[in-house]
């Protein structure tokens, strides 16, 4: 556990921010129950209801109901296991992601790798706050008779706002999580009985009914469902390392699957119940359209800029600030900062565009091209090749065994990201499957006095 890490020589060693190093017993502060919380919250976002309402395209379902669902339950299966393998280094340590990237990729070669996650997180943190200020503008024009109608506006707000709350860091994620994961189940059954009651026969004809695929895009539609989630279990140390201590792999593991399929598999259905009703694929505007009532609207409108608030606190938030952190030596809150300002430069109203989403779908493809041999190699790396034993001293060493770059860890990645490219649709496996390969043979065979085969079977 993370007491047993020698922190002073840590500190000796290290150029990077405190809030980098590993996370001690005391200052776990995430339980259990706020950890169920946690993804509960950032499973229920209308990112995910966007990505479940891509299901119906110009009106016409590409999967019916059946293969819908099945496609969410084996993408949440696939989520929930590398989850819980992915989390243990940081759990076991208290050491953040984007030091674990060090064991594979070198202090040097972290960078790039680190990168893979930060970009589309703060890509995310972008989509998601447009979607928010969308509702919020929805609040707005009625609010004040429709007198007041800037989307940008609301945008901008909503981001300075979360900007301010990211400078708690996970003290804040606790408690907008815990509130947020109540309001949000109890809306959602809301919205799905006024989806079911007032829209059953649209939903039947458009979705229900409809014949589907049990081909190509069957399986696309995973890996979209899957790629959602690849930036964050890729990071699944960023989160373990702020959970109290004690708790056995098993139980960790359910941490993970219970919340998301609740929330991620539930929140997927309604979308392509809201597209299949409206045909409107932005679920901040088909909201409202459904529930036809002002005082509805408005409600819904708030939960939705909630809903955008908790995932952004989660998902988009920390990663691409302890990237930052180390890329630029930051302290945390200039960081936080800077990733939310980033996040205002993302274009973010060119991806949620009714035409664009399929281009927002291509976009989760294409990073998660990238961040399957990124989860391969770093789970080849600790359980096969280092057998759960890393020095976590060394990690923090610039000047230890995994200073530099690490070429077989970057080989393997652009190999496997290159197969991945081959099939796009399915890009996500084709890379984890190929990168976690290439990375265990040349680790084996190839670069013979590597720094970085120091305390393996292959020195």
């Amino acid at each position: 556990m993370s007491n047993d890490t020698n922190m002073t020589n840590i500190e000796q060693v290290s150029v990077l921010d405190k809030s980098l190093h590993p996370k001690t017993d005391n200052e776990r502060t995430v339980n259990s129950k706020d950890y169920i919380f946690m993804w509960i919250g950032d499973g229920v976002n209308i990112g995910n209801m966007t990505l479940g309402a891509s299901v119906i395209i110009a009106g016409i379902a590409t999967l019916n109901l059946f293969q819908t669902i099945l496609a969410a339950l084996i993408s949440i299966a696939i989520i929930s296991t590398i989850f819980a393998l992915n989390d243990r280094l940081g759990y076991k340590s208290g050491i953040p992601y984007v030091v674990q990237l060090r064991m594979a990729f070198g202090t040097k070669g972290t960078v790039i790798s680190s990168l893979l996650r930060g970009v589309p997180a703060i890509v995310w943190y972008g989509v998601q706050s447009w979607i928010g200020g969308t509702a919020l503008n929805e609040i707005a024009k009625i609010v004040t008779n429709g007198s007041f109608d800037n989307i940008f506006i609301c945008f901008v707000i909503l981001q300075l706002v979360q900007i301010v709350i990211s400078l708690y860091g996970f003290h804040a994620i606790k408690w907008v999580e815990t509130i947020a994961s109540v309001i949000f189940i109890i809306g959602l059954i809301y919205v799905f009985w006024i989806l079911v009651t007032q829209y059953g026969t649209e939903i039947t004809t458009t979705w229900v009914q409809a014949e589907g695929t049990w081909g190509l895009p069957f399986f696309a539609l995973i890996m979209v469902f899957l790629g959602n989630y690849a930036g964050i279990f890729v990071s699944a140390a960023d989160y373990s390392r702020e959970l109290k201590t004690g708790l056995s792999n098993t139980k960790r593991g359910a941490l993970y699957f219970i919340p998301i399929t609740l929330s991620y598999g539930f929140v997927i259905v309604i979308g392509a119940m809201l597209a299949a009703a409206t045909g409107i694929t932005n679920p901040a505007i088909a909201l409202p359209v459904v529930l036809d009532n002002d005082i509805l609207a408005v409600a819904v409108s708030a939960f939705i800029v909630f809903t955008v608030i908790a995932t952004n606190m989660v998902a988009n938030v920390i990663p691409p600030t302890y990237v930052i952190q180390l890329l630029t030596k930051m302290k945390y809150k200039p960081a936080a900062i800077l990733a939310g300002l980033l996040a205002l430069a993302a274009f973010p109203w060119l991806l949620i565009q009714e035409s664009s989403a399929h281009g927002l779908n291509m976009f989760v493809l294409i990073y998660s091209a990238f961040l399957g041999p990124v989860i391969a190699i770093l789970l080849v790396d600790y359980y096969i090749i280092r057998k759960q034993k890393v020095d976590i001293t060394d990690l923090y060493n610039d000047g230890g065994s995994f200073a530099g770059y690490n070429p077989a860890g970057l080989i393997a990645m652009f190999v496997g990201a290159g197969a991945a490219f081959i099939l796009v649709d399915i890009a996500w496996i084709i890379g984890l499957v190929v990168a976690g390969l290439t990375y265990y043979l040349l680790t084996r065979y190839a670069f013979k006095g590597s720094s970085f085969k120091n305390g393996t079977s292959f020195k």
